[in-house]
């Protein structure tokens, strides 16, 4: 089969790799249909998520078919419509069953202290070989899939595998309740479901900061009240339109990647990582310390948020900071009394929920995809998206 394979820092390649397998009891395999390129999987290219195995399939965001089934798999048959969380998790263990499966105690092979097991990622996670593929093997099926209504498409159930949970998930961890002011940091695709779900949970008024025209155009048309930071001072515009006391929630759906010289979370048009590793760039450093090294200082994102807060606020952190990360001003929060929930989403905990939402056309997912490519352009479509090209908010890699 075909799939996208990660093979050293800015070098993936679309190879042809041998077909997964039944390994365990539990296991199914599923054809895909639908995969999509994730800001998460730009951190495995660039280096700053390390620890990839040469190899490695990527992508954790799947929608497909089941193929064939484990004996110990009961609810779910051959022929069968699914979306795949993108964290594995075994239902069974104390974690699963307290809703915490992105905690689970069996998944990640590097036993229960590893943390998070999800799919396409570094050794520390698994590794588990990724969904960017004609066909991928799904450990604890009875878990970690979820069956598609007849009623929901593909194009609308791919952004559940990851997307559109992780952003509710960080509504939930920002603890937004009827009538706040809610900042979201990042309009990319979570930005713009971080937007969707502050609403939907009870947000008074919402503001969005970004850098790329098309994702602020994207925030306004969910009545967002949009930023520019590289035209107004995020920070002090949020004091003089909430009156000088700052938002009563954050939400961080930018991570590390918002340390930028000047630009903030907008990468320079013109540079790409691929372009950078083709030069022969270290894979730890970036022209002009583009990306975040372990050492430096807080990323932008992060000192907005405790600054941008009111006292005894709270953030809610669903950006990625990889291992090593170091440089959150924890000093000025303590000052402030603030509280700062973060994590990776346990997706198959509220992927149902969301599911309905989809299927009840209260939340259409489809606005948010920007671009449909066949699998064999994935290159192509990582690169532009990579270079954060106007438009490029979220592909979707449909099969043939």
């Amino acid at each position: 089969m075909k799939a996208v394979v990660w093979h050293g820092t800015g070098d993936i390649r679309l190879d042809e790799v041998p077909d997964p397998k039944i390994l365990e009891p539990s296991d199914a395999i599923v054809r895909i249909t639908r995969s999509a390129i994730c800001g998460t999987d730009l951190h495995l290219v660039r280096g700053t998520m390390p620890g990839m195995a040469e190899g490695t399939v990527l992508g954790h965001e799947g929608v497909g078919v089941v193929e064939e089934v484990g004996p110990a798999v009961r609810g779910f048959s051959p022929g069968d419509r699914v979306v795949i969380p993108s964290t594995i998790s075994c239902g069974t263990c104390s974690y699963c069953r307290s809703g915490y499966y992105a905690q689970c105690d069996r998944a990640n092979p590097n036993g229960p202290s590893a943390g998070t097991c999800f799919f396409g990622g570094p050794e520390a996670t698994g590794s588990v070989d990724g969904l960017q593929a004609e066909y991928a093997r799904v450990p604890f099926a009875m878990t970690s899939l979820v069956r598609v209504p007849d009623a929901v498409s593909d194009d609308r159930a791919i952004l559940l595998s990851d997307i559109f949970p992780t952003a509710w998930f960080g509504a939930r961890l920002a603890e937004i309740s009827r009538g706040d002011s809610v900042l979201v940091l990042g309009a990319g695709v979570v930005g713009q479901f971080a937007i969707a779900s502050a609403k939907r949970q009870g947000a008074g008024r919402v503001f969005a900061v970004d850098g790329i025209a098309s994702r602020l155009d994207k925030a306004r048309e969910q009545n967002a009240e949009t930023i520019n930071f590289n035209e107004e001072d995020p920070v002090a515009l949020v004091r003089e339109l909430t009156g000088g006391i700052g938002v009563d929630r954050v939400i961080d759906a930018v991570g590390v990647d918002a340390e930028r010289p000047k630009t903030g979370p907008a990468a320079p048009a013109e540079t790409s990582h691929f372009d950078q590793e083709r030069a022969e760039v270290a894979p730890d450093a970036a022209p002009d310390g583009e990306l975040w090294v372990p050492g430096d200082a807080p990323s932008q994102a992060a000192r907005w948020a405790v600054d941008a807060v009111a006292k005894a606020g709270s953030i809610g952190v669903i950006g990625v900071y990889p291992p090593g990360f170091e440089g959150f001003p924890f000093g000025t929060a303590m000052n402030k009394n603030l509280t700062i929930h973060l994590g990776n989403c346990n997706h198959r905990r509220y992927l149902p929920e969301l599911l309905d939402l989809v299927r009840t056309d209260v939340v259409d997912p489809t606005a948010f995809i920007t671009r449909r490519e066949e699998p064999t352009a994935a290159i192509e479509a990582y690169e532009s998206f990579d270079r954060r090209e106007d438009g490029w908010l979220k592909t979707v890699l449909e099969a043939a």
